[in-house]
């Protein structure tokens, strides 16, 4: 049995997401094993981020700067604007470099079960920037889900008097998909989805 101090640092990270108890008690053990090395290290890098974290005054990134990287780059497209519902979703476009745009991360998506409206998205903020001019372009990039299609919809709504085109993310079938192995839902979209070949 360990001690109670070790116990507390498997709970908490037992709370991350993708680790378990199990995971969190071996994770544990191996930074126990290597305290001079991998822990300190560890230890230096999660008080370096605690201390320099700040949330991204013009698109609601997280990073160490404000702006962040992404508004910083004199080398984004201004006129192009990516809304996405979290900054997950934000970080994984970025890291696959299709997107040459700048970001809008809205902070969640509507959901009447859980309570979330517009007011509690930066829904407004988004308006703001969308009618200060400049963007000639907004991608709505939501989950397809019921909850992130319906975001996409609502906003797709209040930018419709807007001088801008309004684009969205195509769902279909993935690379690599067999049909056989689809649901309904995902089939459907990619029917109603199709084009020309050639």
């Amino acid at each position: 049995m360990a001690s109670q101090e070790i116990e507390t640092l498997a709970s908490a990270l037992a709370r991350l997401p993708g680790l378990g108890p199990r995971s969190a008690r071996r994770a544990v053990l191996w930074l126990v094993k290597r305290r001079e090395t991998a822990l300190v290290s560890l230890l230096d890098a999660l008080e370096t981020v605690r201390e320099s974290l700040v949330e991204c005054d013009s698109c609601g990134n997280v990073d160490t700067s404000n702006p962040c990287g992404v508004c910083a780059d004199p080398r984004r497209d201004s006129r192009s604007l990516c809304v996405v519902e979290d900054v997950a979703d934000l970080w994984a476009l970025d890291r696959a470099k299709l997107f040459a745009g700048r970001y809008h991360v809205l902070g969640g998506r509507l959901s009447a079960l859980d309570g979330v409206r517009p007011e509690d998205l930066t829904i407004a903020k988004l308006l703001d920037r969308v009618s200060a001019g400049g963007i000639d372009e907004v991608v709505l990039a939501m989950n397809a889900t019921l909850e992130g299609q319906t975001t996409a919809h609502y906003i797709a709504e209040r930018l419709e008097n807007m001088a801008v085109r309004v684009t969205q993310l195509a769902h279909g079938l993935p690379v690599g998909g067999e049909l056989d192995y689809l649901d309904e839902g995902t089939l459907a979209q990619a029917l109603r989805a199709r084009r020309p070949v050639g």
